[in-house]
């Protein structure tokens, strides 16, 4: 492709600080920069606990095993996420159970959450899509209301606020993601955040394969050994590494890509109001992330064709989540056709445009010209 979808950007400076984090001969993990980087997503969220993954996947089983499910329990998800939002938790026995989003934002609905609860709810699993935050207030009322765990997966948020606040600080897990995709990279990696601070010294066993490692790292035991379940969940030193570069660099990265998302919207609203094609929808009250830029169309076949219609000319224009409660998977815990309706139509609908760092003026000319000349 001559646009492509996404590009990383690793800069001379990450580079560097990857040799550096190898002549500092500690490669594994809980390294020099395994710690400068927990200690900066710590202090700028002001959380008891923020500790690297290898992936948000992986601090999504973190969280899951945190919430000691049994067989039988059941755990809220959206249908519109990412599969691991919801196998994470079916991997320790809990059963899925598939909540529709929002028509505006793609986000959870807290109505029908609170519809979905039952003796069995033991968690519900939120995403601030797109990095525009969910109705987490809302949220956060009603998981406090019935004694559930709410846990945010905000993996396209980091950073960012919802009426000042920091999403990923209003459950008791955050998990993020640092994959080749996200804003905020090393490759492969992720984050889990406690703010419960009781769960901190068991998330920090199971990170160490179940034993107490971080315990006798810090001096406070002789030695360490297995006292519970758990796996090997920690990071190169070399990817915190590179991630801490881009840490640094955070609100360079983030100005780029809102310069980027305000100029589609900008150059893009007459057209999309013409031809009734939805643009994303941030509420008052979010600083998001710019993590994606979307059109919604009408119907699933004007999408696939424009999806055609920017390769065409070179523009790597993809489609996003499909639907997990008619997934192969999805349908074995239940999920039927009509059960999701936003979710079905935004499975069938949705395409994102490029948006990365490195996208120059001339390349989202170039994007938004033939944008404007497909006629839906």
């Amino acid at each position: 492709m001559t646009i492509p979808f996404n590009t990383a950007t690793i800069t001379e400076g990450d580079i560097a600080l990857l040799h550096q984090s190898i002549a500092n001969l500690h490669i594994s993990g809980t390294g020099p920069f395994t710690k400068r980087c927990e200690a900066l997503i710590q202090d700028r969220l002001g959380a008891p606990r923020a500790l690297l993954t290898t992936s948000c996947t992986h601090a999504l089983e973190m969280s899951a095993l945190l919430c000691r499910l049994q067989p039988g329990d059941e755990v809220i998800v959206p249908a519109f996420t990412f599969v691991t939002s919801a196998s994470a938790f079916a991997l320790f026995g809990a059963r899925p159970v598939f909540v529709d989003v929002q028509d505006d934002t793609l986000n959870l609905d807290p109505v029908l959450v609170e519809q979905a609860i039952s003796p069995r709810t033991r968690a519900i699993v939120v995403v601030h899509y797109g990095g525009i935050a969910a109705d987490i207030e809302r949220l956060a009322a009603i998981a406090q209301r019935h004694g559930i765990i709410l846990i945010e997966d905000n993996a396209h948020g980091l950073f960012h606020r919802w009426k000042g606040r920091h999403l990923g600080t209003f459950g008791a897990m955050a998990t993020h993601s640092f994959h080749e995709t996200k804003n905020v990279t090393c490759g492969e990696g992720g984050a889990l955040v406690v703010n419960d601070p009781s769960l901190v010294e068991r998330a920090e066993i199971l990170r160490e394969k179940g034993t107490d490692r971080s315990r006798f790292l810090r001096g406070q035991v002789d030695k360490y050994t297995w006292v519970d379940i758990g796996s090997s969940w920690i990071p190169s030193d070399m990817l915190a590494a590179i991630l801490a570069g881009q840490l640094s660099r955070f609100e360079s990265i983030s100005a780029a890509r809102l310069r980027i998302f305000d100029r589609y919207a900008a150059e893009l609203g007459d057209w999309a109001s013409q031809h009734g094609v939805r643009l994303p929808v941030v509420p008052e009250g979010n600083e998001h992330t710019a993590h994606l830029f979307s059109l919604r169309f009408e119907r699933g076949e004007q999408r696939d064709r424009f999806i055609a219609h920017m390769k065409e000319h070179g523009i790597s224009a993809v489609f996003h989540y499909q639907p997990l409660h008619l997934s192969t998977v999805g349908r074995q815990f239940g999920g039927r056709e009509g059960q999701c309706p936003v979710t079905e139509q935004a499975g069938d609908c949705l395409v994102r445009l490029p948006l990365f760092v490195s996208l120059s003026d001339v390349q989202q000319d170039e994007v938004v010209a033939r944008v404007l000349e497909f006629r839906p």
